[in-house]
């Protein structure tokens, strides 16, 4: 049972991670090194300057506070109010478990080990009351953390920063 339910979990969060990377395509941003080994991915996308608007997807960052390796979900670059990009973590809970217990860690790599500002896309209805709100008033003492949002949210960000 725990394994179907891990397995329902894992997908949910793809589709979270399909409607992002949906969001990305119409704003006109394309993906770049996909076939690439996942650390040389950052390299290959801040160095394609032919895709004035371009991202990666489980693109490494180096380190991060406990000094293992970092994958984000989605890496961006080309945007004029981000010379260093956006990086976009999605978080996906629909019944209890342990995603929302890992947002201290997330929110100290952020400020700690991102190269670049970052916004985390929530989505399901299974996180603990109050975790949403602790990570959303982290944006205030977190320069790298600029917003936690639902998908609805992101995408109406999306259509004013995008």
């Amino acid at each position: 049972m725990t394994k179907l339910r891990g397995m329902r979990a894992q997908k949910a969060g793809e589709i979270l991670e399909n409607h992002v990377e949906t969001t990305l395509r119409a704003y006109g941003f394309f993906q770049v090194c996909s076939q690439v080994p996942k650390k040389q991915k950052r390299e290959l996308l801040l160095n394609s300057i032919l895709l004035p608007k371009r991202y990666g997807k489980q693109v490494f960052i180096g380190s991060g506070i406990y000094q293992t390796d970092i994958y984000v979900d989605f890496y961006i670059v080309g945007l004029p109010r981000m010379p260093s990009g956006l990086i976009i973590e999605c978080k996906w809970q629909e019944s209890g478990g342990s995603v929302d217990e890992k947002f201290p860690y997330l929110n100290l790599n952020i400020q700690y080990s991102y190269p670049a500002p970052a916004i985390v896309v929530i989505g399901g209805d299974g996180m603990r009351d109050g975790a949403i709100k602790w990570l959303r008033e982290r944006e205030r003492d977190n320069h790298n953390l600029l917003a936690v949002q639902s998908l609805e949210r992101f995408i109406a960000w999306s259509s004013r920063y995008l």
